[in-house]
């Protein structure tokens, strides 16, 4: 009668080492955007400094959304 061979406990893997993770800095700044509501209340104001005058809504939007973002920035 054969005696039954003895189990081969399984070998067991040490887990690879972990590599320390490296902090690099955001490749882009991030960036704050001013609500609609922001922008339109600083262009109103633009509107105002400019004795209400027509023709210039553009450019008052555009100057008001420029400088909250700057400010946000």
């Amino acid at each position: 009668m054969a005696t039954p061979k003895a189990e081969k406990a399984p070998k067991t893997r040490k887990a690879p080492a972990k590599k320390k993770a490296t902090v690099e800095a955001a490749a882009e700044p991030i960036v704050i955007r001013p609500t609609h509501e922001q922008i339109a209340a600083l262009a109103q104001k633009f509107w105002a400094e400019r004795g209400y005058t027509d023709g210039d809504a553009e450019k008052d939007w555009l100057r008001a959304e420029h400088e909250l973002t700057q400010i946000a920035s």
